[in-house]
This record gives structure tokens, C-alpha cells and sequence, in this order.
């Protein structure tokens, strides 16, 4: 099954990484967080991938054009015989990656019907070029196919940014909970939809995804919520680029769900 990947958007809140790339390729542990996010659902078989590209989506162009030669060791011939010949093989070496030019300006909706043609499949997955989770995709493509409806997406439980305090009237604290987990629900990406879900694109390059299309098929009883109680995060500061990326330095990089 095909997953599309929204990556271009401008990533004006981490200017300090995001200035001279797009934001799916900063780095996480020396990788893109593209490529991580790639592995996730490499690690439950899903490896044909549609890149919806915008902001200096050339960056992420020549990154694919010369993934061979930067993660394989190879020997190459000079001169009118070019030839190289690979050695070692990288782990990804069954992807295929389609990478759409979908406008520097164009908004999520619009980017995935955009590339529309390049859907092969009646199901189709869908996520944020951002958002590091382990999402178990085969249990959500199966409550996906559950229920029968158009869409499904990812819900997790929000996280506060900032410690709470349980204070008495007198000014005396009473408990403190750094960070607790929220009430309520909030989207995480991770979709699941049927080829139904174009049909409610129809903004145009201004289509939000997240906006009209979701409303309509909330209320047209065609979206449908899988509750996700492991990990998240969504790289959206350069706060969070320094949290992701000490996760992984030291080792409680609990999205990494392949060896």
C-alpha cells in the first residue's frame, strides 16, 4: 500500500534548520526525520512511497538521486566507460519513492489531490513529513477496513508543554505533575482513506485538509478516529528538533520500532 507524505510545507517555526532545507530533512540522529518516518512504515510493509514536495523540495530531490552513492560504499570506473559498481547493501533497498512537485504554496488537501494520479489503490495511507510516532499502521489499516467508512485518522492523547500545579486558596502547593498527559483527543496524522476522499478535495491548491474535507466527511458519518495510546511527537520547534534529538542519542528513541 501506497503511504503519501506531506513535505512541503515551510517550517517557519524552526527557521534555525529550516532556512536552507524543508523541514522533513532535518536531521534526527545524522538521518532526515523524512527517512525515519519512512522506516516506520518500512517496518510494517509498506514501502511505496509518494512524496508531496513544496518548499526546497529539490533539497529532498537530490537527497533520493544520490542515496545509492551516500549510503552504500561503491567503486567507480572515470572517463567514457562511467560505471560504478555498488558494494554493501543499505536496508532500503526495496523502496520506491515517487517525488511530486506539488507547489510551494499549496495547502495539504490540495497536495494530495495533486497527486491523485499517482495513487494506484482504492486504500491509501497519509501522514505529516514531521510527526515521529509507533503507530502500529497494520492494526490502524485494519480498524480502517473495520469500519468501512472513507477515512480514519490517528487520535493520541496531548501531552502539556509546562508543569501543573494543584494549588490551595491559602497559595500552598498541593501536587505538581510535570507535564501530565491531557483530557480529550487530538489528531496526529496517520490517515487511512479510500479513494473516496478525493472528491472532497475540490478547493483547489487552497484545499486544507484539515479543514472542509474533514468537516464534510464528519458530517456525512465518513471519518472515523483510531486511538493511539504510544508514542508521538511533532517536530514543529527547534525545541523539539534538540528533544528528538537527544531521544535518540540516548537511546529513548521509542518511535524507532525497526532493528
Amino acid at each position: 500500500m501506497q503511504a503519501i507524505i506531506l513535505c512541503g510545507g515551510l517550517g517557519t517555526r524552526m527557521r534555525e534548520e529550516t532556512e536552507y532545507r524543508p523541514k522533513p530533512m532535518v536531521e534526527v540522529g545524522g538521518r532526515p526525520v523524512l527517512w525515519h518516518i519512512m522506516k516506520t512504515y518500512a517496518h510494517f510493509g509498506h514501502k511505496d512511497f509518494v512524496l508531496c514536495l513544496g518548499y526546497k523540495g529539490q533539497v529532498i530531490k537530490e537527497y533520493f538521486l544520490n542515496y545509492e552513492a551516500l549510503n552504500n560504499n561503491f567503486s567507480i570506473c572515470l572517463g567514457k566507460s562511467h560505471e560504478i559498481e555498488y558494494h554493501n547493501g543499505h536496508e532500503e533497498q526495496d523502496f520506491k519513492v515517487t517525488l511530486v512537485d506539488t507547489g510551494p504554496e499549496t495547502m495539504t488537501g490540495g497536495r494530495i489531490k495533486r497527486v491523485e494520479q499517482f495513487v494506484a489503490g482504492d486504500e491509501f495511507l497519509v501522514t505529516y513529513g514531521d510527526g515521529l510516532a509507533n503507530v502500529d499502521v497494520n492494526k490502524l489499516l485494519a480498524f480502517h477496513r473495520s469500519h468501512g467508512k472513507i477515512a480514519t485518522l490517528t487520535t493520541v492523547k496531548p501531552q502539556s508543554r509546562f508543569g501543573v500545579l494543584d494549588v490551595s486558596d491559602a497559595g500552598r502547593v498541593e501536587a505538581f505533575a510535570e507535564k501530565p498527559t491531557l483530557e480529550g483527543w487530538i489528531a496526529a496524522g496517520y490517515f487511512v482513506f479510500n479513494r473516496g476522499l478525493f472528491k472532497y478535495l475540490d478547493g483547489g491548491d487552497s484545499c486544507i485538509l484539515e479543514r472542509a474535507p474533514l468537516e464534510r466527511l464528519v458530517a456525512d458519518g465518513q471519518l472515523m478516529a483510531y486511538r493511539h495510546d504510544g508514542f508521538f511527537f511533532a517536530m514543529d520547534t527547534y525545541r523539539d528538533y534538540l528533544a528528538v534529538n537527544e531521544m535518540w542519542d540516548t537511546g529513548r528513541a521509542a518511535w524507532k520500532v525497526w532493528k
